[in-house]
């Protein structure tokens, strides 16, 4: 008899979160990309009040990721994720209505358009006001969007959890969380230009409008392995093999579908590992991601289309961190490693590569695409180092609690960038305002210096303490 023909349905998900992390950077960097040429004349900002607008968006995600983990959770896969990205996008395109909005507040004249606003505000005096009443409401939508796009890595990790076995998970989520490196490739080749041509409010709109046409989408290809029908028997028996393997042991206690406590998660060694993990190396990522732009107008003069080549180049660089999904599995499936193990090891070849960065910028001096190529590498670790810390999560939790236990990391994670995007902004006024001169790099090339340094070591850090917190693999078992 004819055999019915194994599908691989999971690789389907696995591409639409790609899509979906794509956007949520595409969505976060259109800030970033616009700043400094268009949004910083027209609002009189300084380096301070960005960083005070990415630094709060840091710690809004950070607080939004503790609550959204857990409304995941709750309503499970599909409709957590249509929540997420439904608020995000509105967000998105909130910023683009920031001018017309501080027009309004500042002269009564509400009913404009986005150049009549520029006109309006062009002529108020009092430009100590503009800039807070600009900065104020790029905060509040800025806070729209940290709240959205704070549930997709828990979402993501889950969905990903549920159709994919373990020792394929790190492989899943690289792949999905190269849409990072995607949304931040196709950025500057794409959002300068936007606003070039039709100014910088249409950039918001335009990339914000994405969110809504990947939930028509979402709706109709998402349910649950177990429940789908376009995954096969066997399909199904693969993406279940942890489960069938683990139903063999004497020990074995059938996962129940009871909330895990909130409280409870923090009970154990594990959550605090990939908090701690999480929080060290997170703000590095948003460093690169947020300041890069900056640091090549501020150091090589390059304004954001002049800069939108040496980006594509640098985040193309970062695609090399899908490796970091395959390796783990080469050390389980050739070296007999489990997977937390074959993690591990991973992690710590990854967390070697970011000292590169202590000599970006002294080598810049030759050429700034010597700094390009280590920023790039640096960001390939990270996403090869953060496709492994989320596996983790799923190697040592049941999948109720995995976007829980995700949003507490992400959480942690949103502190560490909060630290690192708010200090950034005041230490570059300051190295730039006072002519600082450190190790023979001046004013705001020595803050930048500073801040290389310190992302070089925190993956060194967040690996040590996450391996003696978590030295061997233990299976968290929760009621």
């Amino acid at each position: 008899m004819e055999q019915k023909k194994t599908s691989k349905y999971r690789w389907t998900i696995c591409f639409l979160l790609f899509l979906a992390t794509t956007i949520n950077y595409l969505d976060r960097q259109v800030l970033s990309l616009t700043w400094s040429d268009f949004i910083k004349p027209e609002f009189h900002w300084d380096n301070n009040d960005y960083g005070n607008i990415t630094a709060l968006f840091s710690i809004f995600y950070a607080f939004a990721m503790l609550f959204a983990g857990r409304l995941v959770d709750k309503l499970d896969t599909k409709k957590g994720f249509l929540w997420a990205i439904g608020i995000w996008s509105v967000g998105a395109c909130l910023h683009a209505f920031c001018g017309i909005a501080t027009s309004g507040i500042l002269t009564g004249h509400w009913l404009v358009s986005f150049e009549g606003a520029k006109e309006a505000i062009s002529v108020v005096n009092n430009t100590g006001m503009i800039v807070s009443v600009s900065v104020t409401l790029f905060i509040f939508a800025r806070f729209v969007l940290a709240v959205g796009e704070a549930g997709n890595f828990p979402a993501a990790i889950k969905a990903t959890a549920e159709y994919f076995p373990k020792k394929d998970r790190a492989f899943a989520t690289s792949i999905f969380n190269a849409g990072a490196t995607v949304g931040a490739l196709a950025a500057p080749i794409s959002i300068p230009f936007i606003a070039k041509a039709y100014g910088w409010e249409m950039s918001f709109i335009i990339i914000g409008a994405l969110g809504f046409v990947w939930m028509g989408f979402w709706v109709f290809v998402y349910n649950k392995p177990e429940l789908h029908k376009r995954v096969t028997a066997d399909e199904l028996a693969y993406i279940q093999q942890d489960v069938i393997n683990d139903r063999k042991l004497d020990n074995y206690v059938e996962e129940t579908t009871e909330k895990v406590s909130f409280i409870d998660c923090f009970k154990y060694k594990q959550t605090w590992a990939f908090a701690f993990g999480k929080f060290m190396t997170d703000g590095v990522w948003w460093f690169f991601l947020f300041w890069t732009p900056a640091y090549l107008k501020a150091v090589y003069g390059m304004d954001s289309t002049d800069s939108a080549f040496p980006l594509f180049v640098l985040y193309m660089i970062t695609l090399l961190s899908i490796i970091g999904g395959w390796l783990p599995t080469y050390f389980v499936e050739k070296k007999g490693m489990n997977p937390y193990e074959g993690r591990m090891r991973a992690m710590l070849i990854f967390a070697f590569f970011p000292l590169l960065t202590l000599i970006a910028q002294p080598l810049g001096h030759i050429t700034y695409w010597l700094p390009i190529i280590i920023i790039g590498i640096a960001g390939a670790a990270h996403q090869a180092w953060s496709a492994n810390i989320f596996s983790t999560i799923g190697d040592m939790f049941p999948k109720k609690a995995i976007a829980t236990i995700t949003g507490i990391g992400g959480m942690a994670g949103g502190i560490g960038a909060f630290i690192i995007n708010k200090g950034s902004g005041l230490l570059f006024d300051y190295t730039g305002n006072n002519h600082i001169v450190f190790i023979g790099f001046k004013g705001e090339e020595a803050g930048y210096f500073i801040i290389f340094s310190i992302c070089s070591v925190c993956y060194l850090i967040g690996w040590t303490v996450m391996k003696s917190l978590v030295p061997k693999y233990e299976v968290v078992k929760l009621a």
